[in-house]
């Protein structure tokens, strides 16, 4: 399915109202092979709900869960607010990059994890956390991040 025909379902879908501009990206994103919301799409969302295209540019890039760039099937968010960063997620960053062989904003090359860093994300009790996907994981270590790759890759949650 091509682009035009995505942006045209999801809008179909969710509604042709202003109101529905988060719930639209995120469909678009669902549906997009790299889960991402491509910018050739948000010109097509622009013409089609009367927004400005910036104000869809900044509702995109905005929230930790949209983005403008290609994603792995599981984006790892790590979290870099205070609570984490004291907790180790410096840390945390270089095992996830090692374990994967990406450093942060690449996806691996089989297309499965991508790694970036998000805001908060209310974990700061389980800190150092990250957010994969909806999940989040916390009190990380070497071998806990080993044992949730190695699950993922088997199809695991």
């Amino acid at each position: 399915m091509n682009l035009q025909q995505i942006v045209s379902d999801a809008i179909d879908k969710k509604g042709n109202t202003k109101d529905k501009l988060i719930e639209i990206l995120l469909e678009i994103q669902s549906r997009t092979e790299g889960n991402y919301v491509p910018t050739e799409s948000l010109k097509m969302i622009s013409e089609s709900l009367d927004i400005p295209l910036s104000k869809v540019y900044g509702v995109a890039t905005f929230y930790s869960m949209l983005s403008v760039k290609k994603r792995g099937k599981y984006a790892i968010q790590i979290c870099n607010s205070a609570p984490c960063y004291i907790s180790g997620s410096s840390d945390i960053v270089k095992i996830f990059e090692e374990v994967l062989g990406i450093k942060m904003g690449e996806v691996t090359q089989d297309g499965m994890f991508s790694l970036e860093y998000t805001s908060c994300i209310g974990a700061c009790n389980l800190a150092p956390a990250v957010k994969i996907n909806d999940k989040v994981y916390g009190n990380l270590d070497r071998n806990k991040i080993i044992e949730i790759i190695a699950s993922l890759r088997k199809g695991g949650e």
